[in-house]
């Protein structure tokens, strides 16, 4: 499965010493994320394939509390990378992997 989104990116407010950054997957594709079968991982993570702009890389993303959307990391690299910085906005390209 693929899909493609646009989100803004959030910094993770846990914790005020936080560097984590987020964007959502939209709760629509969240859901139809949620429907495909595949092996239990730690946390419900699901392994995805993302590009943002010409950066591609393997991560999981992982299921919110607070809206019922997955969220994907946004590592500093990819960040840096594609100029993304906390309020602003990303396309984003997953791909669904299996296991």
């Amino acid at each position: 499965m693929i899909i493609e989104f646009d989100g803004e990116v959030f910094r993770w407010d846990a914790r005020e010493d936080s560097a984590w950054f987020f964007t959502s997957v939209p709760l629509e594709l969240s859901e139809e994320i949620r429907e495909i079968p595949r092996p239990y991982r730690g946390f419900g993570a699901v392994r995805v394939r993302a590009l943002i702009g010409s950066t591609e890389w393997t991560t999981s993303i992982f299921p919110s509390s607070d809206t019922g959307s997955y969220v994907l990391p946004l590592k500093k690299a990819v960040r840096d990378a594609e100029d993304l910085v906390d309020g602003g906005l990303v396309t984003v390209r997953l791909e669904v992997l299996n296991g």
